[in-house]
């Protein structure tokens, strides 16, 4: 049988919790601060979020080994 590999692109995205959810940060922030765009954009993207239930699955099924 062949060995459950976790996706590095998704354990490079994604950070799991102690309770079990799953964190993101957003993407794109380093070059809104080089190019000058508002501060509040930037402040916004900053805080990260959680993955919604909808995409639950689909990131546990690229993270198996739980990073």
């Amino acid at each position: 049988m062949p060995k459950c590999k976790t996706s590095k692109t998704a354990a490079k995205r994604f950070k799991l919790t102690g309770t079990g959810k799953i964190r993101f940060e957003c993407s794109h922030l380093n070059h809104l601060m080089s190019c000058k765009k508002d501060g509040g954009r930037a402040r916004r993207m900053r805080a990260g979020g959680e993955v919604c239930k909808g995409d639950m699955d689909r990131v546990r099924r690229l993270l198996p080994n739980g990073l």
